[in-house]
């Protein structure tokens, strides 16, 4: 009986079998009606390629061992200029939008803006790495409700010299302020309701009150970013949108699509997409809410960039939210080859009094910028007497910060353990970094190969760092295909592992011909791969630790 070539699957075995290839036998056994055990048998007994190092039958698959040579031979050939290290094409110039950060200007940088951040920066790196252009835009929230809740606290509590003093500090002072006054007392939900409503009617003053605030909030959100090594191509905001939403309303409802309320608002039924509830798009006062701005920021983007994909690295309790307006987007068309995801995450976690628990802004333990210089401290106080650059205790306080966040799937609440976070021998930024500056000192006294002919070297000694090096492309892919830079993060980490090994058993500096030539170029892809699965990550190497 012949085998369909597409039954045929050859899968990485390097996690369940420590193999480098495995072949399923499954789907061919029942083809043919024989036992899977009894069939990967009789296919690996018939596999004598000069090139196979080992072949074995285990538990149905046929799993395959190359020679170090082969492995060495292909990396090789991938990687002969190493500048060229990490270039892949997939993406084929083809545009994908990162929605990210998601800063509402009425708060100062919290811990709950890092998840967003890091993990949407990641998404970015993913895929320039193969090859789309990336937009990455920063959502800003500054419109809306919070606008009002500023003017009335501001003009309530608070004063030209603490503004000029906090600046973003005390913004957020006074919205927390409003919120708890608010609570009883209705008359200034309706003060804040009106400067809005000024606003979005251009009311001169309401505009010098909103220029003012956003250009505090703006500086703020800047620097830290800036510490964060992040940035954003757009900063479109929900104000860019509100105008041209108030249009796409009146065009639905003109086109039958959106259907009037008898109290004035307006709503898009999506029952046809199995979604019971509708999704709101105009309230009865008028005004539009996030998710209308979102339906149009989908019609801009599509418009603008006709993007592949629009992905938004956003917690995971807008899930609702972002299947109402993806089902509503699907509705008008613009999911016409363009996927939508919504690449949620959990929450950060602290241990607060023995119990595990979300970290709160409201209690003032989660400001972004008091967690990065407690980083900055930890990291100056674990390197002790050592002379290190400013910049240096930055990249390891920062990386320490990114790797907690990669360090479980996204989909999982982190906590922050400081001890883990900075530990040398743990899973952790300052382990990899580590190695990477290790590799990076042995290369500055070695001379430089650019490129390797044909050696007569076995490469024995290099078996498992040439392999973890192999699998670095295809990690890249499953990476973004699943939004998971997670998957980018325990790569890294098995590889300084890999590397640590090697490196307490094998010699490089003292060798000399071809194997001095060998392990210099496998040395300086080593560093290359370091430095490039780190960047996806946000993580710079420091030059020394």
């Amino acid at each position: 009986m012949k085998v369909d070539p597409k039954m045929i699957v050859v899968t990485d075995a390097s996690d369940k079998f420590d193999a480098d290839l495995a072949v399923p036998c499954f789907a061919i056994a029942r083809q043919r009606g024989v036992d899977t055990q009894e069939l990967a048998s009789e296919a690996a007994g018939g596999l004598k390629l000069d090139e196979l190092e080992k072949v074995e039958a285990i538990s149905g698959f046929v799993n395959i061992w190359l020679k170090p040579q082969v492995i060495a031979r292909a990396l090789v050939e991938d990687n002969q200029h190493i500048d060229e290290y990490g270039c892949d094409n997939d993406g084929d110039g083809q545009t994908v939008i990162v929605d990210f950060i998601g800063l509402n200007l009425s708060k100062p940088f919290s811990v709950g803006h890092l998840r967003p951040t890091v993990q949407g920066w990641a998404l970015i790196q993913l895929y320039k790495a193969l090859g789309f252009e990336v937009v990455g835009d920063s959502h800003l929230g500054d419109w809306g409700t919070p606008f009002g809740m500023w003017v009335v606290g501001f003009e309530e509590w608070g004063s030209e010299e603490a503004l000029r003093k906090d600046g973003a500090y005390e913004l957020g002072r006074l919205y927390v302020k409003f919120r708890e006054a608010a609570k009883d007392n209705e008359e200034l939900v309706e003060r804040a309701k009106a400067w809005l409503k000024k606003l979005e009617q251009g009311d001169e003053q309401a505009l010098e009150y909103r220029q003012r605030f956003y250009t505090i909030s703006m500086a703020h959100a800047e620097a830290v970013l800036n510490r964060l090594d992040v940035y954003a191509d757009e900063n479109l905001g929900e104000s860019f949108y509100v105008e041209s939403a108030q249009k796409l309303v009146d065009e639905l409802i003109a086109e039958g699509v959106a259907k009037r309320q008898h109290d004035g608002s307006v709503i898009v039924r999506l029952d046809d997409f199995g979604l019971d509830t509708p999704l709101l798009l105009r309230k009865s006062d008028g005004s539009v809410l996030y998710a209308t701005t979102d339906l149009e920021a989908i019609r801009y983007r599509k418009q603008r960039w006709n993007p592949v994909k629009m992905i938004y690295s956003v917690g995971a309790e807008q899930q609702f939210h972002f299947k109402q307006v993806f089902a509503a987007a699907e509705k008008l068309g613009y999911g016409e080859n363009t996927d939508f995801v919504h690449a949620w995450f959990g929450t950060v976690d602290e241990m607060i009094d023995g119990k595990r628990g979300k970290m709160s802004s409201r209690k003032n333990t989660a400001l972004l910028e008091q967690l990065l210089d407690k980083a900055e401290a930890t990291a100056r106080e674990m390197v002790g007497d050592k002379s290190m650059s400013d910049e240096d205790i930055r990249r390891i306080a920062v990386g320490a910060i990114k790797f907690n966040d990669f360090a479980t799937p996204r989909k999982t609440n982190i906590l922050f353990d400081w001890d883990k976070m900075f530990a040398l021998q743990g899973y952790s930024s300052v382990y990899i970094q580590y190695a990477a500056v290790r590799a990076g000192s042995i290369l500055q006294d070695l001379p430089v190969v650019n490129s390797l002919g044909e050696l007569d070297y076995e490469w024995r000694e290099e078996r498992d760092l040439l392999a973890q090096l192999s699998r670095y492309p295809e990690v890249i892919k499953e990476a973004a295909a699943e939004y998971e830079p997670n998957k980018i993060a325990a790569y890294v980490y098995e590889l300084a592992r890999t590397w640590n090994r090697y490196y307490e058993t094998t010699n490089v500096s003292d060798t000399e011909g071809e194997v001095l030539a060998a392990r210099t170029w496998l040395l300086q892809l080593l560093q290359k791969n370091f430095v490039h699965a780190l960047s996806i990550l946000g993580i710079e190497v420091p030059s020394k630790m």
